[in-house]
């Protein structure tokens, strides 16, 4: 069991940055984490991931050179700095653990309660 709570949304103008964090509490942090969003109206969608040893990241590639995943397995954190932000990257953004790094959501067991991200034009 894993509780996750994450951070650092907030309203954004177009080509800033935000840093997201993702709090681990629980027995173990031995997990694969992903960050997924979800804009009104819009199914949950996949944004990154990474594997526990942080050998394995994928990336959407609507984010892919402009959002970076990273964690620290010392602090149970995992962090999304998203970086050129644009209006349609607004959503709430989740933070899940998992067995596999995997854009699937069906392979992450624990989720947090999100954080909302807004960009404005």
């Amino acid at each position: 069991q894993v509780q996750l709570v994450e951070s650092g949304g907030g309203l954004v103008q177009a080509g800033g940055s935000l840093r997201l964090s993702c709090a681990a509490s629980g027995r173990t942090f031995s997990y694969a984490m992903g960050w997924f969003r979800q804009a009104p109206g819009k199914e949950r969608e996949f944004v990154a991931a990474i594997s526990w040893s942080s050998s394995i990241i994928n990336y959407a590639d609507s984010v892919k050179g402009r959002f970076t995943i990273s964690r620290d397995n010392a602090k149970r954190m995992v962090y999304l700095q998203m970086n050129s932000l644009k209006p349609e990257d607004t959503a709430v953004y989740y933070c899940a653990a998992g067995s596999l790094p995997s854009p699937n959501l069906g392979m992450y067991a624990y989720w947090g309660q999100g954080t909302q991200v807004t960009v404005s034009s």
